[in-house]
Order: C-alpha cells, then sequence, then structure tokens
C-alpha cells in the first residue's frame, strides 16, 4: 500500500492538509466543543422539522477492519475505462490476427491506415475541446429527464475515455509493429531509409506509451509530463516522415515517384493531418496569465486567476510555455464573476515553488477541461464529498447549484485554506446542505460511510462524488457500492 500512497496528492487536488491551528469555518462563530453537523431537512411535503441535530461522537473509536466482498472490488475494478480498452484491444488484435493469417486485404493494402488511425482516435479523446464538446452534448439534452441509470452511464463513459485513449494507442502501436516486420521480411522490396524510419517511429511510440504507464504518471509526474510529451512529439514528426516515404515509395520500379496527389489521396495522411490538428488545437490557446496567490499557511497556496467559470472544470498551470502542466480543480461562484480560484496542496517542487517563489504570471491553457463534476448538472439532486484540498474539485459544484450538498473532511480548515475560500463557503452554502468536520476538533476522521449513508437518505440525492486520497477514495467508493449508492470516485488508472 504504500506504493500506492506515493501519489501526487496535491497534483490532484486530494492532499489531506494539516495545520498546528484549530478553527471552525461556520460562519456563525461557535466554540469548538459545540461544533455540530448540520441535519438535512427532509423534502417530503408534509415532513415535520427535525428537532435534533445530529451529532456524531466528538471522539469516534476506530472500526475494526472489515473485508470487502470480491464482488465489489471486481465490478469496481473492471471499471468502464477497463471495459473500453478490453473491447478496442480485442477488436484489433482479432484484426491484427486475420492480417497475419491474409484474410484482411484491407490490412494488407492499407496498414499504415489502420497504425494512424488508432493513434488518431487515441489522441482525439484526450483533446480537450472534443471533451468539452462531448460534456456540453450530454449535459445539454440528457439532464435530469433520462433515466438515472442511463445518466450514470453517460458520467461513467465521459470520465473514463482513457480507456479508449489507451486501447487505441497500443493497439496502433500492435499495428506498426506488424507493418515494419512485414517490411523487413520483403525488405528486398523497400528502400533502406523506410525500413530505419519505420523503426525509429516505432521505438519513439513505445517509449511515448511507457511513459503514461500509470505507475509512472502517479509516482513520477514530472517524468511523465516531460517524457510522454516530448516523444509524443518527436512520435508525430517521425509518424509524418514514415506516412510520406511509405506511400510515395513505388515498390515496383523502387523509386519515390508517387509524390503530390498520390500522397494526398492516402488515407493515412488524412489521418495523420487530423492527429496533428487535434494535437495542436490545445497549445494555441496557452497564455502567459496573470495570477495572484494567497498563502494562508505552509501547507497551502491559494492561486486567483481573472474570469469566472462554470463548474466542474480544471485548470493546467505550468512555469514554463512547453514542460509539465499541473492539473487542479477550479473555484467559481459562475461564469459571471470577476475571478476563479485554485487550492494547490504544497507538497511536490512545483507546488513548493507557489509558495517559496511565488509568480506574478503563469502558463496555462484559457480553454479548461471538464472533469467528473461537470456532468452534476445530469442529476437532480447530489452529494459532493472530499478531503483536505480536493475542496478545490469539489467546491464550484456545491456554490453554483442549490441542490448539491457538501461534505469537507479536513483539519484545522480555516486557518489552512484562509478567508478567500471559507468566505464562499459562508456566502454560497447555507447550513441545510453543509457538514464540515474537523479532525482535530473532533478527535479523529469521521464515521465517513455511516453520515454519507444518512445524509444520501435525507437529501435523497442520486449520486456521490468523491475526491480524496487513494486511500479514502477506495474506502468510500467501495462502501457506496456495498450499500447500493451510485458513486464516482478519484481515477488513478488513467
Amino acid at each position: 500500500m504504500s506504493a500506492r500512497l506515493a501519489y501526487n496528492d496535491a497534483e490532484k487536488g486530494t492532499l489531506d492538509v494539516r495545520s498546528p491551528h484549530i478553527a471552525n469555518l461556520a460562519q456563525d462563530e461557535k466554540k469548538e466543543a459545540d461544533i455540530e453537523v448540520f441535519a438535512v431537512q427532509s423534502l417530503k411535503k408534509d415532513a415535520p422539522a427535525p428537532s435534533n441535530v445530529a451529532k456524531p461522537p466528538p471522539a469516534p473509536a476506530k472500526p475494526a477492519k472489515k473485508s470487502t466482498p470480491l464482488w465489489v472490488l471486481w465490478v469496481i475494478w473492471y471499471n468502464s475505462y477497463r471495459r473500453f480498452f478490453t473491447v478496442i484491444f480485442i477488436v484489433n488484435f482479432i484484426g491484427i490476427g486475420f492480417a497475419i493469417a491474409g484474410k484482411w486485404p484491407y490490412a494488407a493494402r492499407y496498414p499504415g491506415a489502420l497504425v494512424v488511425g488508432n493513434l488518431n482516435v487515441a489522441v482525439l479523446v484526450r483533446n480537450e475541446i472534443f471533451g468539452r464538446c462531448l460534456y456540453l452534448f450530454v449535459n445539454t439534452f440528457f439532464a435530469k429527464w433520462t433515466p438515472l441509470w442511463f445518466r450514470l452511464a453517460c458520467t461513467s463513459t465521459l470520465q473514463h475515455l482513457g480507456g479508449i485513449h489507451s486501447g487505441c494507442a497500443i493497439s496502433g502501436v500492435a499495428w506498426i509493429v506488424l507493418m515494419v516486420v512485414h517490411q523487413f521480411k520483403t525488405k528486398y522490396l523497400f528502400n533502406d531509409s523506410i525500413l530505419a524510419f519505420g523503426v525509429i517511429t516505432t521505438v519513439m511510440l513505445f517509449v511515448t506509451i511507457c511513459a503514461g504507464l500509470p505507475w509512472v504518471r502517479n509516482t513520477h509526474h514530472n517524468v511523465f509530463e516531460r517524457n510522454h510529451r516530448f516523444f509524443g512529439w518527436t512520435s508525430l514528426g517521425m509518424t509524418w516522415i514514415y506516412t510520406i516515404v511509405t506511400n510515395a515509395y513505388d515498390t515496383a520500379d523502387g523509386k519515390f515517384d508517387h509524390v503530390g496527389l498520390y500522397i494526398i489521396q492516402q488515407q493515412a495522411f488524412w489521418y495523420t493531418i487530423g492527429m496533428s490538428t487535434f494535437i495542436v488545437l490545445p497549445w494555441i490557446c496557452t497564455r502567459h496569465a496573470k495570477v495572484d496567490i494567497e498563502l494562508p499557511s505552509p501547507k497551502v497556496a491559494v492561486l486567483r486567476f481573472e474570469r469566472g467559470m462554470q463548474q466542474g472544470l480544471l485548470a493546467r498551470i505550468s512555469r514554463s510555455a512547453v514542460k509539465e502542466y499541473h492539473a487542479f480543480g477550479i473555484i467559481s461562484e459562475g461564469t459571471h464573476s470577476k475571478y476563479h480560484y485554485l487550492i494547490c496542496g504544497v507538497q511536490g517542487d512545483f507546488t513548493k515553488s507557489l509558495v517559496n517563489d511565488p509568480p506574478r504570471r503563469i502558463w496555462t491553457r484559457e480553454l479548461k477541461f471538464a472533469g467528473v463534476s461537470n456532468t452534476s448538472t445530469l442529476y437532480k439532486r447530489g452529494i459532493r464529498i472530499c478531503t483536505g484540498t480536493g475542496l478545490g474539485a469539489a467546491l464550484s459544484t456545491c456554490i453554483q447549484s442549490p441542490y448539491w450538498y457538501l461534505i469537507w473532511i479536513g483539519s484545522d480548515q480555516e486557518k489552512t485554506f484562509g478567508p478567500t475560500i471559507s468566505g464562499l463557503i459562508h456566502r454560497h452554502i447555507g447550513p441545510e446542505r453543509l457538514l464540515l468536520w474537523d479532525s482535530k476538533v473532533r478527535g479523529g476522521r469521521p464515521p465517513t460511510m455511516k453520515i454519507l449513508k444518512e445524509v444520501y437518505d435525507s437529501w435523497q440525492a442520486e449520486v456521490v462524488f468523491i475526491t480524496s486520497n487513494y486511500v479514502g477514495n477506495f474506502e468510500i467508493q467501495h462502501g457506496c457500492k456495498e450499500l447500493g449508492i451510485p458513486s464516482f470516485g478519484t481515477l488513478w488508472d488513467f
């Protein structure tokens, strides 16, 4: 488990920060001993108002560990990400089997199209603009009126598009390996430059995939960012060269005389055009934006940018225009607002530099990408539960919609996160849909599933969104599955 805890929680917005000062975020100041867990009004028309406030014990005893049922472990592990990956992987490798057996003439005639076609889809589903269009379409046409199972399926599909990305990327490399091996078997037909560029392109694509593996991405984020991006760009350049020289070469006379119009008419050429467009488009939106940084404690930096945002978006920021970018949830009062904010928990080198050397400007993409919270508009009522800096990905949803309940588990929240964040909570979220748990005051962590089940029933929620570290996400999501509560948690497999 210790290896799993090495994930960069700060950059995911899930670091559970702690501060030595004790404070409470309740708008009406209360003594520490009087902090309350707010009761939820029943939605039934004639139901009386609750007379007593639900009050968990101040120092909950640690519950005995119980084993999670195997069916729960399987259902959550084999999620939509892995199902997408499985389908794409099987379909492509069946095709490769037919190609090897000589039973698929199209694969023999247009192997490059199958290579670049897969890579084209892999890049497309990771494109921020395409993603925003998908979220907009789903949120516009399917919100609230469609059956709950369908809306849950929409959220799951949008959250796990990475399975399509991974499946198509690996399949594309498999197809190019088959293509290059075939060329080497019949190398007397091909120019040496074609064979060389085929090998170089394959190696570049393989390194790009290795740099994007979940273990590398989660435990060595900077290594992932630099290598996945720069080897990816190199792979794009090599793909262009390999596509052109392969199609320009005429095996009949051994000359590069298929040029101009002939190359343009090839499928692989247009697939490569599409892939290049999808890669370049998001970078057009990159700006060196003005930023104001508030440092409420040594553990947290609150970044303020101009312009309001809709809920459920995330921002990528960097000290460099092209090097590693780090994603954080966006807090905003709405598109009409003057500002939006990022909560950056201080842990890695990048977030430490925000505290030690606060920049006046920082690189970001003006077009933000959508996260799972963006689908909150699909549901009539929901719960957003988060720990520590996970508030950054959760707060906008509860600020901008009165139908979402916020549960925030942390330690010394007001002192640690400062007046800006606590002010946003006080102004926009009433006590009837807010539960703040200060683990210092309470003497430990809450009975999370007990509280969540009570709120879920009272609030008549349809879904729960979770933003926590790996252990918290595991416990809550598996607990929800056992209780039959629809939930979506932080992704760790990408």
